[in-house]
């Protein structure tokens, strides 16, 4: 598949089936994570990996009882690092490192997707409950739950906004 063809076909998978992810697709997956572009290149972000039944089903509870977290195979929680706060300041601790977290995640989507697995990005989470969970260090803050495994089902396409409504060119 080209690029636009994976971007254009990725959907958000919230059923799962049980089958586990073998490792070298674990490896590629997170080779998509770290390859992502960052701000100054200081990579400010942490990505945990649970795979731990008992961890993801809390991760669930702190997602306001989103239960499919639970039931991925992995759950990704991508995590910003506040020390980048040291080299840009208050804007590099409140938009470049969470900045850098996206790009990683959608990195992260295209190739799971490429490699037949599904995704779904989790915002709404308690992100204190999230970092008591996973014992985070004050300056790591979580910013995003990524479940990940073998889709059940593969909703359709939505709806996307014209382009007109989206585009404005300034020349």
């Amino acid at each position: 598949m080209s690029v636009i063809e994976v971007i254009k076909k990725r959907r958000s998978i919230r059923n799962f089936s049980e089958k586990d992810i073998p490792d070298d697709m674990i490896k590629v997956l997170i080779e998509a994570l770290i390859w992502a572009p960052s701000a100054g290149n200081l990579q400010a972000r942490k990505f945990y990996f649970v795979k731990n039944k008992k961890i993801k089903s809390d991760l669930a509870k702190a997602a306001f009882g989103q239960n499919f977290v639970a039931k991925a195979p992995i759950v990704v929680v991508g995590c910003t690092d506040a020390r980048i706060k040291n080299v840009y300041g208050e804007r590099g601790e409140n938009l470049y490192s969470i900045q850098d977290v996206a790009c990683s995640i959608m990195n992260f989507m295209l190739v799971a997707h490429e490699m037949g697995l599904g995704t779904v990005w989790v915002g709404a989470f308690d992100e204190k409950k999230v970092a008591h969970i996973l014992t985070l260090a004050e300056s790591i803050r979580p910013v995003a739950l990524v479940p990940v495994g073998w889709p059940k089902e593969i909703p359709s396409a939505p709806k996307r906004v014209s382009v007109e409504n989206t585009i404005i060119w300034v020349s």
